[in-house]
């Protein structure tokens, strides 16, 4: 004879794990793309690595100084306790490396854009690069390269001009460098000149927006009278070209600019990330967020993670970021996990907008865990951030997201996640916590679950969280 009562079905508790429910293809073979080599005359990574070393050396050296002297607990900390830059702390930095305060400055600048230091709000600490540093060529070159993707905050842009034609020229060199790696050699700078005007006048004709409706009878032409944004663009030209130039990017002299091997790498990297999504099925380079993320569903997290790199190389990462976490406010729950996963390919520069959402309590989650593996906290851990109820909340949602995708085993399996011992309490704590879709989940976990007094148990909570009761 079976009881009528709802089994107090011990769970087996398994760390949780980032959102991954959606249905992979597992069995979709897709034939592997071979890997592409770069261009003849390309230096191997090590000599990319040691090239980069060298560049970055001042930087290293900064950043290892700051590591033993302005971490909190030590002798010799800074006044404030927190590790930040203060004018005394350069001064006791230039006197220790005997150099000048005004270069121990830049190299602060160029350590915190290349990663080798992390600044959190008032604090500053070594980054993961740095502790990398010496027997990891990867570390090395992808702090060269988030250098160089920061090339435009590396050097001040010259006084007297506008913003929008500053953003404007930034947004146009993607196209100016990829002319330059393509030329593989000196292009004069009067060349590169008219490619930027051409690019900038495109930039200018996509935003060109036609009202809508009768218009007013036009009146009498009046002459035309030149706009700010019609300035000339060569002294943006001559400070975008000396910006790369001190990140190493490329050379500039004598009326010619010329690639460096780090620059022509870095580009050819960028392009052929580009090259991959633009050849993807759901050609993810051009769609917007939302329906990237959604044409990565399916693939295999490496994969997703070359999607994501290439959309990224494709965009400003200011738009991007803000492009993504539109995508995560959205009501599919599997979107919200997989913009996260996009922001973690975006790293530190994704840090100030991702702290500023982890107070919204549908993003709260995903944020609390995006920013602790950011500071170190191994993935497998990151979950202690989370308190009861938020780790609560965060197993709906990705509840919701199996349930919308996945198949009803996936749904199944993903009570082990959960952080509670027992189903009882896990179906108390989800009742209480208030998510929207709440009763969709428990619904979907009712009807799956192959133990039919815990699917009753299940239902009975969702009926009365449909109906407000206890």
């Amino acid at each position: 004879m079976t009881s009528r009562i709802p089994r107090d079905s011990r769970l087996r508790l398994v760390r949780p794990r980032p959102l991954a429910a959606a249905p992979r293809a597992v069995n979709q073979r897709r034939p592997r793309r071979a890997a592409p080599r770069p261009p003849e005359g390309t230096p191997a990574r090590a000599e990319l690595a040691r090239m980069a070393r060298s560049g970055l050396a001042p930087a290293a050296r900064v950043a290892h100084w700051a590591d033993a002297a302005l971490r909190p607990g030590r002798d010799g900390a800074g006044p404030d306790g927190k590790g930040t830059l203060s004018d005394e702390t350069a001064e006791r930095a230039a006197a220790d490396l005997g150099l000048t305060a005004a270069q121990v400055r830049a190299d602060w600048d160029t350590a915190r854009l290349a990663g080798l230091i992390e600044v959190h709000g008032d604090s500053a600490r070594s980054g993961w690069r740095l502790r990398a540093w010496d027997r990891d060529d990867s570390a090395v070159l992808r702090g060269w390269v988030a250098l160089f993707d920061a090339w435009s905050l590396a050097c001040p842009e010259p006084a007297g001009h506008e913003a929008a034609a500053v953003a404007e020229v930034v947004s146009a060199m993607p196209q100016v460098l990829s002319f330059l790696h393509l030329s593989a050699g000196p292009v004069p700078v009067e060349q590169l000149l008219d490619l930027l005007q051409q690019r900038v006048i495109e930039l200018r004709t996509e935003r060109c927006e036609i009202p809508y409706g009768p218009q007013p009878e036009p009146v009498p032409a009046q002459p035309a009278q030149p706009e700010p944004a019609d300035a000339p663009l060569s002294p943006l030209l001559d400070w975008a070209l000396r910006a790369l130039a001190s990140v190493g990017a490329l050379t500039n002299g004598e009326g010619h600019a010329t690639l460096t091997p780090l620059g022509n790498w870095a580009v050819w990297v960028k392009l052929e990330q580009i090259c991959v999504a633009a050849q993807s099925p759901a050609g993810n380079i051009e769609q917007a967020a939302e329906d990237m993320l959604r044409g990565c569903a399916q693939l295999r997290p490496n994969a997703a993670r070359a999607e994501y790199r290439a959309w990224l190389a494709a965009r400003p990462v200011g738009s991007a970021v803000t492009e993504l976490l539109g995508a995560a406010r959205g009501e599919d729950a599997l979107l919200r996990g997989l913009a996260f996963e996009a922001l973690r390919v975006v790293g530190a520069p994704a840090e100030p907008d991702v702290r500023s959402v982890a107070e919204e309590p549908a993003l709260r989650p995903y944020a609390l865990l995006w920013l602790a593996e950011h500071d170190g906290i191994d993935p497998e851990d990151a979950h202690e951030v989370l308190t009861r109820q938020e780790a609560t909340w965060l197993w709906v949602d990705t509840a919701a997201a199996v349930a919308d995708h996945g198949e009803a085993p996936m749904l199944v399996r993903h009570l082990e996640s959960a952080v509670q011992p027992t189903v009882p309490m896990l179906l108390d704590e989800v009742r209480a916590v208030g998510h929207p879709r709440t009763v969709q989940v428990l619904v979907a976990l009712a009807a799956a679950h192959p133990d039919p007094a815990l699917a009753k148990a299940v239902r009975r909570a969702a009926f009365q969280v449909h109906t407000g009761g206890s």
